[in-house]
């Protein structure tokens, strides 16, 4: 395998990464403060929808960029009102978010665009611009890494950086700092949280104000970096995949970051793979690769489920005695 390849290979595997490290890291937070959160997939495809369809209606990349933000925000503290101030089942409220994004984003798209449910193509000024690309080329000029380093690691959209410097920022904060030792307490042990004198709701709340944000961007750069447009379930599975990452990782950032490029590298590769004859069998079946990140999303659930110990009040409502 030559250097260009393993270049083209690893900007692949990071570009198809990034949204699936960002909802990795949104559940990490949310399931260290104790609540389960399986709207992920909802809260990025609705996000991708309000970044689309204000992205077309305003010709505007700050105002696409704050609507998904603000919908994946709005959708975290609807989750917060009914699992957090309220006992509603976080699992069924997941699931019902999800399932209601994947109706309304259809729906208003008819109704507003009458075009599939797509949005129009958003023109180049609303959508991310690339960096370091004139950094990748000249570095492509050094032998042997020159090809590597300059293809794989420079060229990429400024989303592609800030989530991987997300993953330090998040293990920072959740096991050097005071405000993480405490949201991991509420996860833990919430009746020793509230018995400190600390709200339980307050920080589950926070933690779910910090993972709106992050799947809102999650679902804003599949619109604005790697789609022209907002598509009819455009995210595929990504959000669940990112719950696999995030357990096969043990609810840890530094491990869902690796299993979100183990992700990332299998769809990757499988794009490569389309096509290729296997001496004996013949062609491999295009949809035999497609399904190879999803089949180990399966396998990876199945084996390690059972493994990693998640925090031992996720998914348990908290009421403060009286």
């Amino acid at each position: 395998m030559d250097e260009v390849l393993i270049g083209t290979l690893l900007a692949s595997t990071l570009r198809v990464s990034t949204p699936l490290i960002l909802c990795a890291l949104a559940g990490t937070l949310s399931e260290r403060a104790g609540v389960i959160d399986l709207g992920l997939e909802g809260k990025m495809l609705l996000s991708a929808f309000a970044a689309g369809a204000v992205g077309a209606v305003s010709a505007s990349l700050p105002l696409a960029l704050l609507a998904a933000l603000a919908v994946g925000l709005a959708l975290s503290m609807l989750h917060g009102y009914a699992c957090v101030s309220h006992p509603g089942d976080q699992v069924v409220l997941g699931m019902a978010i999800t399932m209601t994004a994947v109706g309304l984003s259809i729906v208003l798209g008819i109704a507003w665009f009458k075009i599939g449910g797509q949005t129009p193509p958003l023109p180049d000024t609303v959508r991310l611009s690339i960096w370091f690309a004139d950094a990748g080329q000249a570095l492509q000029a050094l032998p042997w890494v020159g090809a590597v380093l300059g293809l794989g690691l420079l060229g990429h959209y400024p989303i592609v950086y800030l989530a991987l410097a997300l993953v330090p920022a998040l293990w920072w904060l959740l096991y050097r700092s005071r405000y993480g030792l405490r949201l991991r307490a509420a996860g833990e042990n919430p009746a020793m949280v509230d018995a400190a004198g600390l709200s339980v709701a307050g920080l589950r709340y926070s933690a779910l104000a910090l993972n709106g944000l992050l799947s809102g961007l999650a679902g804003a750069y599949l619109v604005l970096a790697q789609n022209p447009s907002f598509v009819p379930h455009m995210t595929a599975g990504r959000g669940y995949m990112a719950l696999a990452a995030m357990i096969f990782g043990k609810w840890h950032p530094v491990g869902a970051l690796w299993a979100c490029l183990l992700f990332g590298f299998l769809d990757a590769a499988a794009i490569r793979l389309q096509g290729v004859v296997v001496p004996g069998i013949g062609a491999v079946p295009v949809q035999a690769i497609q399904a190879l990140p999803y089949l180990l999303t399966v396998v990876l659930l199945a084996g390690f489920m059972g493994r990693s110990r998640a925090p031992a009040a996720l998914g348990m409502p908290y009421r403060k005695e009286r």
